[in-house]
């Protein structure tokens, strides 16, 4: 007789190719499996360590034919150093508060998100995100997730959607007010989300992919000491090795 009591093993499923969003030209697959259950926390944190991302109730990684850009990237929060740059963000941004809440959406941050795609990301794969989507992508969770905002004078200007995992944090989304270039607001929450990571006594920020050929995403070289997952496990970054 077969033991069914035991937990189930979860089934992937390959998208078709579509046109990819960072890599003009190019034809992504992506490799995904859905998130429910008792085990959704442990098989996300499973899943995130071997280069998976979670949206929604969804864990879903590159699979795509003959190119490998998308690497999956982490930063090792105990090591890092602030340079000056990073050091003036964090000045330049010292009038902010920032509050964490339970990943419940708010029309601010709608509001927020639709300016920020508006101006920064029109041609990419969330530009036409309605309200409906973005409840969705906030509050359909099966883990430990979190959001936290960024206030000036008690106005929205940056939002972040966390998952906490057994060793990090991984940063679902963020978005911030386009218009305040001078706040460098991506940087700033990376940084901050650095300080949260070290203070709940964690070791990595886990940051998603960095993408060769794709101009985007070449800030993630910044936080340093950053690793990759490679073949062999997780490895201090260098980068493209094809």
């Amino acid at each position: 007789m077969n033991d069914l009591s035991g937990p189930r093993l979860p089934t992937f499923y390959l998208t078709a190719p579509s046109p990819c969003p960072y890599l003009p030209g190019k034809l992504e697959r992506k490799m995904f499996t859905y998130l429910s259950g008792l085990a959704a926390e442990d098989l996300n944190d499973a899943l995130t360590h071997a280069g998976f991302r979670r949206s929604q109730n969804i864990a879903y990684r590159p699979a795509c034919e003959d190119c490998n850009a998308c690497i999956s990237v982490r930063v090792a929060v105990n090591d890092f150093n602030l340079s000056k740059s990073f050091k003036r963000v964090l000045k330049i941004n010292s009038d902010l508060s920032a509050a964490r809440h339970a990943p419940e959406s708010r029309r601010t941050q709608f509001d927020l998100l639709r300016k920020y795609l508006d101006e920064r990301h029109n041609d990419g794969g969330m530009a036409n995100m309605n309200s409906l989507e973005f409840i969705s992508m906030i509050e359909e969770t099966p883990v430990d997730s979190h959001v936290v905002e960024y206030q000036e004078d008690e106005k929205l200007i940056a939002c972040v959607l966390m998952d906490r995992l057994s060793d990090g944090y991984s940063m679902v989304y963020s978005f911030y007010e386009p218009d305040q270039k001078n706040r460098s607001l991506g940087t700033f929450m990376i940084l901050d989300q650095i300080q949260r990571t070290k203070e709940a006594g964690l070791d990595y920020l886990y940051l998603g992919y960095w993408i060769s050929g794709c101009r985007k995403m070449l800030y993630k070289e910044r936080f340093q000491p950053l690793e990759q997952l490679t073949k062999d496990g997780w490895q201090p970054f260098i980068g493209s090795t094809f």
